[in-house]
């Protein structure tokens, strides 16, 4: 299979696909790491008038099956995280549906698990809102989520950051939370590269400093948290935070850009996974983990590496546009019958974007079904670019 892709010179390059994906031989195996895929939401497009202007319409049967996908291939499922663009097309009412009809769903498939995303999004940041809003709001999404016999993963908050005072303010608050949970939860650090709206967040710009925060929070309340994600792009960070942990809270690896030698860790220990890239790679992911899982650490690597730079480039800044990349592997393997997105975000990056994805994704062995992904990228790149050849 040839297809011809746009580069950044101006030329067109005819590409020979690899046509080589990856699927794991059987039924899916224990991993010996947790892990956590963040997915994506399907719309209905046609129902879905007023995309930049109005909540969308979700398509829940085929959102649901791509959550039994995932759970099929032996992962977890976070929901209604950042992926599934939570304030960033997916308004509270759309995502608390979501929460309750995944926390459902998942009673009746076996061996389903997830955790819910909770937020504050229902406060609009702004010099008016107060702490009180902010914890009033988090507390309304917790019962939702509780009320549904779910697990929580605690999302940083754009409100938060706009009035909290400094460290202070984000240990009392968080601390009452934690205090107030059923079960253990998992703390949700995002970097600003991920929304810039969580600049400063813990209090400071100066991420050493927001890092000793977050270990006070987490020693002070070990019994209450399950793990913390981190997603600063920047492995380091992740590594000191992950030898402050108190015996038995999880590292979760948020780092889209450095996950493949985290979660096979080292002399010094390993980080866990919770993942938007784990949506378009799953069944590579997967294959990579029981491999891991096995002890076969170099077939591990020898699987997983290859997947890093299609997820550089799906992450690349501005990274909070990486859900178009995530989305658009989603049509292309199957799992809805359209590339559009809640807020028309399937527009915020640009067809040599794609064509890169495309390129890298057949290269790592994530095209799950090459001849149907050739022929879709065909008709994007007709209708998108103009290219017909």
């Amino acid at each position: 299979m040839q297809i011809s892709l746009p580069q950044a010179s101006g030329v067109l390059k005819r590409y020979t696909l690899k046509a080589a994906p990856i699927r794991p031989p059987g039924s899916a195996v224990p991993f010996n790491r947790t892990v956590y895929a963040a997915a994506h939401v399907v719309i209905d497009p046609v129902a879905t008038h007023d995309p930049w202007d109005a909540p969308p319409v979700v398509d829940w049967p085929a959102t649901l099956a791509f959550r039994e996908h995932l759970w099929g291939l032996g992962f977890k499922v976070a929901e209604a995280m950042d992926t599934a663009q939570r304030g960033m097309g997916l308004d509270w009412p759309t995502a608390r549906e979501l929460i309750e009809r995944s926390l459902r769903h998942a009673r009746s498939v076996p061996g389903a698990d997830l955790a819910c995303g909770v937020g504050t999004e229902q406060l609009e940041p702004g010099p008016a809102v107060t702490l009180a809003q902010v914890e009033a709001a988090y507390r309304e999404q917790l019962a939702v989520v509780e009320r549904e016999g779910g697990r929580v993963i605690l999302m940083a908050s754009r409100a938060l950051a706009r009035c909290a005072r400094g460290a202070d303010d984000y240990l009392a608050l968080y601390g009452r939370l934690l205090r107030d949970t059923s079960k253990p939860v998992v703390l949700h650090w995002l970097g600003e590269m991920f929304d810039p709206g969580l600049r400063g967040y813990w209090g400071t710009t100066d991420i050493a400093t927001a890092l000793d925060t977050v270990a006070t929070l987490i020693q002070s309340n070990a019994d209450r948290v399950e793990g913390i994600k981190v997603s600063l792009l920047d492995a380091r960070w992740e590594l000191e935070l992950r030898r402050r942990l108190p015996a038995g809270v999880k590292m979760y690896t948020g780092d889209d850009f450095n996950y493949a030698e985290l979660i096979a860790g080292d002399v010094h220990g390993h980080s866990h996974g919770l993942l938007g890239i784990f949506d378009p790679i799953a069944p590579v992911a997967a294959t990579a983990l029981a491999e891991l899982a096995a002890g076969n650490v170099a077939r591990y690597r020898e699987l997983l590496d290859p997947t890093v730079a299609l997820s550089r480039e799906i992450f690349r800044a501005p990274t909070r546009h990486y859900k178009a990349g995530v989305v658009f592997l989603a049509w292309l393997n199957g799992h809805q019958r359209h590339f559009s997105m809640a807020g028309g975000l399937q527009s915020a990056r640009g067809a040599l974007h794609f064509a890169r994805v495309f390129e890298l994704a057949d290269q790592c062995g994530a095209l799950s079904d090459p001849e149907l992904a050739c022929e879709r990228m065909r008709s994007f790149m007709s209708v998108a670019a103009g290219i017909d050849k």
